[in-house]
């Protein structure tokens, strides 16, 4: 239900979703854990984040002198530019303000950074931000946030989903660190599934027991067990966290049973049954569960996507995945005997769901 809907959503290029505090919170405070220094000095843009509603800002802004940060940009998409539209209303925030601008707060996005004590209360907060309209209407693909990409150091938001391989693709182009949120079927995309087997990328510490809450303006549109009436907030379990910075749980390696064990105390009853399965077209087994990936096996074996959730480089090897195997990338994987098709992997002639081929590291 949940990857219709997100799919829905796309087609719908309704990309409002809005992150929580404590979601935000939890994530960044990973990589401060791995490295207490990583956000000091540097200058931290969110360019797909309205900075008024934003948690991101709120977050990153309250926790600037804590962080160390030298300069913080959140920048936001005009109104107009959108292709939900909101019946828009500008906050009072804004129409209080002598730059308020009938015509802009449409028409532009806006800018507010945070670099000083503006308020003369001692300390740098949220209170600090300053606003102005931007010159255009805040597409991070425009000249004018370019600038802003080519002049921070790390990049953090939530980007619409409908643009996430375009938006990491304006990233990676820059040489970028990043933080993101996005669906976990982008792994399967094949320029980001190449990020993350060249260990140029890969999932951050992740949502709450894989729950991304969010809000979201079309939340009563969701079925039941999506949208929440209580917290009035949509639950979708296939998101997660893309990075390049480094956090510990990256390294913990994953506690497994030998094939051995697996066969005689595995959880699932198909693992016991049946066993581990070679691949009709693959040199490679099936495991289907990655609680059950047999800590002595050399071989290659084929895992869910899920699996990179508690991937350590240090632990496992990505040999590939099922469409570099249709493409003639991994021949040496491929059963010679074989005369079906690449597509995917086969076992008994059934097609099995997108998998990654892996290795354990000796």
């Amino acid at each position: 239900m949940a990857n219709s809907n997100l799919t829905s959503a796309k087609n719908a290029k309704n990309d409002e979703f809005y992150t929580q505090y404590h979601d935000i919170e939890k994530e960044i405070n990973s990589y401060l854990e791995y490295d207490p220094n990583v956000f000091k000095d540097k200058t931290i843009l969110m360019p797909c984040d309205d900075p008024e509603w934003s948690n991101f800002t709120k977050f990153f802004a309250q926790n600037f002198e804590r962080f160390g940060l030298k300069k913080l940009i959140s920048t936001s998409y005009a109104p107009d530019s959108k292709k939900f539209k909101n019946n828009y209303q500008p906050t009072l925030f804004e129409v209080n303000d002598p730059q308020f601008d009938e015509y802009k707060t449409k028409k532009n996005g806006k800018i507010f950074t945070l670099t000083r004590d503006k308020s003369g209360d001692g300390k740098i907060d949220v209170n600090d931000l300053e606003w102005s309209y931007l010159k255009g209407d805040g597409d991070f693909r425009s000249e004018e946030i370019k600038k802003m990409r080519d002049e921070a150091d790390i990049i953090i938001t939530n980007p619409p989903f409908s643009l996430f391989r375009e938006f990491l693709s304006w990233i990676i182009e820059a040489d970028k660190q990043f933080v993101l949120i996005g669906s976990m079927n982008a792994i399967t995309y094949k320029e980001i599934f190449a990020l993350l087997k060249a260990d140029k990328m890969w999932l951050g510490n992740g949502f709450k027991a894989g729950n991304a809450y969010f809000a979201s303006p079309l939340s009563k549109d969701y079925a039941d067990g999506v949208y929440d009436k209580e917290t009035g907030l949509v639950k979708f379990r296939n998101c997660c966290w893309y990075t390049n910075l480094d956090h510990g749980k990256r390294h913990q390696p994953l506690a497994l049973m030998t094939m051995k064990d697996n066969l005689k105390f595995s959880k699932h009853k198909d693992i016991k049954e049946n066993g581990y399965q070679n691949y009709d077209n693959y040199n490679a087994i099936e495991v289907s569960y990655t609680d059950a990936i047999p800590s002595d096996y050399d071989g290659i074996m084929g895992v869910p996507i899920s699996f990179l959730d508690k991937y350590s480089p240090e632990q496992f090897e990505i040999v590939g995945s099922d469409y570099e195997v249709k493409e003639g990338k991994l021949p040496e994987i491929v059963n010679p005997n074989w005369q079906g098709k690449l597509d995917r992997g086969y076992i008994n002639g059934n097609r099995i769901y997108s998998r990654i081929l892996i290795r354990r590291k000796k």
